[in-house]
Formats: C-alpha cells, sequence, structure tokens
C-alpha cells in the first residue's frame, strides 16, 4: 500500500500553519501538474486555425462530447454548467491517465490521487454544494418537494419522504466512493502481479515460466482495463454530476 502514501516533498515537509501542517505532498504536486496540463491542452486547443490541428480537433471533440452529455441529461437549461462539468471531467481523466504512466523507468513515480477518498471527496463536494445552490436559489423552499415522488399517496409520504431524503444525501458519498474504489483496486491489482512476476523470476526458470509469464500477460491486460476504466469512471462522474444537477433545476 506504500504507493498510495501521502508524503511530504523536500524541504516543504515541516511546514505549519498555526499548527497545522500545511506540508506540498506527492498528491499535491501531481495535482499541480494535472491542473497545468489541463490549462495547456485546452488553451492549445482553442487556436482558431482554418485547418484544425490535432489539438484543436481533440478540445473540440471533447467539448462537443461534453456538451451532448449536458444537453442530454438537463437540456438547453446545462449549457451554463458546460464549463464546469468539462473541466471536472479533464481533470479526473487526466489525473487517472497520469498515474498510469510508466515513468518509474526514468525514476519518476506517478501519484494517483484519485486513488484517495479525501481527493474524490471534495470533488463530489463541489458537485453537491452547486446542486443545492442551484436548487434553492431557483425554487427556494419547494426544492423539499424533491424528496416526494410525483403521484405519491399522502399516508405514504412519512415513509418515502425520509427514504428519498437519505437518498439524496448519500449521493456525494457514492459519487466519490466509486471513483475512489476503482482507482484503488486496479492499482493494487497491478502491484500484486508485479510482486508474482519478481518472486516467481526469483524462484527459477520453471517457476518463472509458470508463475512469471502469466503474471506479465494479466499485468498487460489490466493494464488495457485500467485506461478504459480511466476514462469510464471520469465520464461517470460527470454524468451522474449533470443528472444531479438536472434534479435541482427541474425537481424531477
Amino acid at each position: 500500500m506504500h504507493q498510495f502514501t501521502i508524503e511530504p516533498i523536500g524541504s516543504w515537509a515541516n511546514w505549519d500553519m498555526n499548527g497545522v501542517n500545511i506540508a506540498f505532498t506527492n498528491s499535491a504536486l501531481w495535482m499541480m501538474i494535472t491542473t497545468i496540463l489541463v490549462i495547456a491542452f485546452v488553451q492549445m486547443g482553442t487556436k482558431q486555425q482554418l485547418i484544425p490541428g490535432r489539438w484543436q480537433v481533440a478540445v473540440e471533440s471533447l467539448t462537443g462530447f461534453i456538451d451532448n452529455l449536458v444537453q442530454s441529461s438537463i437540456g438547453k437549461e446545462g449549457r451554463k454548467y458546460i464549463p464546469y462539468i468539462f473541466t471536472l471531467f479533464i481533470f479526473i481523466l487526466f489525473g487517472n491517465l497520469l498515474g498510469l504512466m510508466p515513468m518509474g523507468l526514468v525514476n519518476v513515480h506517478p501519484f494517483t490521487f484519485t486513488s484517495h477518498f479525501s481527493v474524490t471527496g471534495v470533488l463530489a463536494i463541489m458537485s453537491f454544494s452547486i446542486v443545492l445552490a442551484v436548487g434553492f436559489w431557483k425554487h427556494g423552499l419547494k426544492f423539499f418537494t424533491l424528496f416526494v415522488p410525483h403521484g405519491t399517496p399522502i399516508f405514504m409520504l412519512p415513509i418515502i419522504a425520509p427514504i428519498e431524503f437519505i437518498s439524496f444525501m448519500v449521493r456525494p458519498f457514492s459519487l466519490a466512493l466509486r471513483l475512489f474504489v476503482a482507482m484503488m483496486a486496479g492499482h493494487i491489482l497491478l502491484k500484486v502481479f508485479a510482486g508474482f512476476v519478481i518472486s516467481g523470476g526469483l524462484g527459477g526458470i520453471g517457476t518463472g515460466l509458470i508463475v512469471s509469464i502469466p503474471s506479465i500477460v494479466m499485468m498487460i491486460a489490466i493494464s488495457a482495463l485500467e485506461i478504459l476504466v480511466a476514462g469510464i469512471q471520469a465520464y461517470v462522474f460527470a454524468l451522474l454530476t449533470a443528472l444531479y444537477i438536472n434534479d435541482a433545476e427541474h425537481l424531477h
């Protein structure tokens, strides 16, 4: 589990403010790198060239993809949320993919910050805060009718309303947990099979053939699956955020 350990970097280890440690950590470093890459990616793709380059095509394609996602989930009212959901999607996607890069070959060890519940939890709280702000700003106290499904018999309200409320309040937790678990599980599997490769190789030729080679094949398969999961989890996070905002907009 060492790969998930958050560690301070260099001379920043002892930084504190009023007794609270504010050290610059490996997690913060890779979040900063991801942020810089997201900004660079978008800036390089916003050059309005007559003949679009690869970056422009990539950014426009992703923007169109998110635009379709938001409009199908929220409708025309969703256009104002595209910048946030687009940034959320790209940030999570880049963070997931950076953690899979084989930079250990050059003695650089990427840190997958999306494998920490504290990070995914903050992202989920940001999305949930937007839902609450939109809901109360647009509907006021009528927002509470979200917990009363249309057509619910009056005698069922004492049962249905609390269930709907609990389901609503669990949303940020489940949103954060889904991404955190998916990324953490994949990295643990890769580490386990990497251990089998080394142990099999140390055990001799016979053990290497029986243990190490199948483990290498499994690592390749899991790595390919992890790349797919990195994209799917970013998409799911963005999609659920859009669906939750839709509830706040329309009180479905």
